[in-house]
């Protein structure tokens, strides 16, 4: 593997240390500690429950213990300080993890019998909900490190490609974005955008699309590296009647239709077709129309004309509970249904 160059080592220097402004990120937090118990707490916090272990017994951690969350991802950047072998990660947890190596080298599993040495600029990522997880640290590297539920990359794999893989991408242990990677520089982005003042992004919807455009550029070099194309994938693969059935939700959202409903149109069941909607989209079929239902309701509300109200654009789209759509919508889209009505384009 080629050895990081003075350039490479630029991208991610002042990551949660700096603002764009050049004021001192996290201050006033635990940033360092050697003290183990430290340690095993941040640990357990940032990553999930794990084991640490150093390799030389007895021997106090130097570790940098600094973290921030940009929405639902973690980012972190740490090391033990001292050679040190971490196992036993929870799968409980639900989490992946990005480990972006800019210093030393850490070792991991690969698929198989494998290992690998991430060295400066490279990244790796495992999902430890769906495979088990090990590394070790030569205790001069240092780590930026990205914490991530599965659940929200089968989010944003559900919102941009309209199916979840399964668990040939997510059993893949992967090197990808070698040296000054573009993966890198999006990571090095994301940190400056985050104002001293809070220790997080000042606009929340920014906040939002910052997490989402992670989350997609990490599907991507993922899927890459795993050989899945995202476009073609499990789509291509699933029958007709779930194509089908999507066509319908997609043209049919706004009519507040059941899937039962849909089922119907297709002449199958219902049980049939949430079978289907599991097996090759890794979702149930309430899931992709509630989906639609509500894209289609944020585009009712920016093209609502003056003098119209969320709960009118709501209940003439077949809307009854108010109040849980608008907790799915703030969920989806980051922003209230009041708020998509007030910032929509003023019309001439």
């Amino acid at each position: 593997m080629p050895e990081g160059t003075e350039e490479d080592a630029i991208v991610l220097d002042h990551a949660l240390l700096y603002d764009v402004m050049g004021k001192p990120l996290l201050e006033g937090r635990l940033n360092g500690s050697r003290e183990w118990s430290e340690v095993d707490a941040f640990c357990h916090r940032v990553y999930m429950p794990l084991a640490a272990r150093p390799l030389v017994k007895g021997t106090d951690p130097n570790a940098t213990l600094r973290t921030l969350s940009i929405g639902r991802i973690v980012l972190s950047r740490f090391c033990f300080g001292v050679p040190t072998r971490a196992d036993e990660f929870d799968p409980a947890s639900g989490n992946i993890i990005v480990v972006n190596t800019l210093r030393g080298s850490v070792r991991h599993p690969l698929n198989g019998s494998n290992n690998v040495d991430t060295v400066m600029g490279d990244s790796y990522v495992v999902d430890c909900s769906r495979t088990d997880y090990w590394n070790i640290a030569d205790g001069d590297d240092l780590q930026f490190n990205l914490t991530i539920p599965h659940q929200l990359m089968e989010e944003t794999a559900e919102r941009w490609y309209g199916f979840v893989p399964g668990d040939d991408l997510w059993k893949q242990r992967l090197v990808f974005g070698h040296g000054s990677s573009a993966w890198l520089a999006l990571l090095d982005y994301a940190t400056r955008s985050v104002d001293a003042r809070s220790n997080t992004i000042a606009d929340p919807m920014i906040e939002k699309r910052m997490e989402e455009t992670l989350c997609l550029e990490l599907l991507r070099n993922w899927a890459d590296a795993a050989g899945l194309n995202l476009e073609t994938g499990a789509r291509g693969a699933a029958p007709r009647y779930v194509r089908e059935a999507e066509r319908l939700m997609d043209e049919q959202a706004g009519q507040a239709l059941t899937v039962g409903e849909i089922a119907v149109q297709l002449g199958i069941s219902a049980r049939s077709l949430s079978q289907g909607f599991r097996r090759f989209r890794g979702i149930t079929p309430h899931d992709y129309l509630t989906a639609r239902r509500l894209d289609g309701l944020r585009q009712a509300l920016l093209q609502a004309p003056p003098g119209e109200t969320v709960a009118s654009v709501a209940v003439r789209r077949g809307y009854v509970n108010l109040t849980a759509m608008a907790a799915n919508f703030r969920q989806r889209f980051g922003e209230s249904p009041l708020q998509t009505l007030r910032n929509r384009p003023k019309r001439g």
